[in-house]
């Protein structure tokens, strides 16, 4: 790992990321009475649980809103959640203010253009695989796996592995 990501993960005490194209591959299934299906990655919903279990916040800042995420968001028990967010910058800041964190504190991953004012301001910006060249070419840290497939886990133990806490983690479940 470069040093200078090795330093920017090892401040990050939050990590945030947007849906559609990270927790998801972006897909979007309507069923015809209008509801709305997603399918998450079982890899990535334990890199969350790992967050939390190391106490690093969680939250996520998307521009949708669905009775789907929000059932797979309490399952993983993510406390902070701006679903809907018309401006995710402002989301972005409400959060700072309310967890009393700068914003080196904060990683954020994300694919695509609403994406960009939380990248350029956060301490660790990160694309999923399939982000788009905007995204990609702003990020510090492009992860090898797409939105969807386990991205989120990716830079979960990378921010853990900066941290000292990975070994850590291994030892105690082997």
């Amino acid at each position: 790992m470069k040093e200078e990501l090795a330093k920017k993960a090892r401040m990050i005490e939050a990590v945030l990321f947007d849906v559609d194209g990270v927790m998801t591959d972006g897909k979007i299934y309507c069923s015809e009475r209008g509801e709305t299906l997603k399918a998450f990655n079982a890899a990535d919903g334990l890199g969350i649980k790992l967050l939390s279990d190391f106490n690093v916040l969680t939250g996520v800042i998307s521009g949708r809103n669905s009775p789907a995420l929000r059932y797979r968001l309490a399952e993983l028990n993510v406390k902070h959640l701006y679903l809907g967010a018309v401006d995710k910058l402002s989301a972005f800041e409400q959060f700072l203010e309310q967890v009393k964190l700068t914003p080196k504190q904060v990683a954020f991953i994300g694919d695509d253009l609403p994406d960009l004012p939380i990248l350029t301001r956060c301490g660790l910006a990160v694309s999923a695989s399939n982000g788009c060249n905007e995204v990609r070419s702003r990020a510090d840290y492009i992860t090898d796996r797409q939105g969807g497939d386990g991205s989120i886990r990716e830079v979960v133990e990378l921010i853990l592995k900066s941290k000292g806490l990975w070994e850590d983690y291994i030892k105690g479940i082997c």
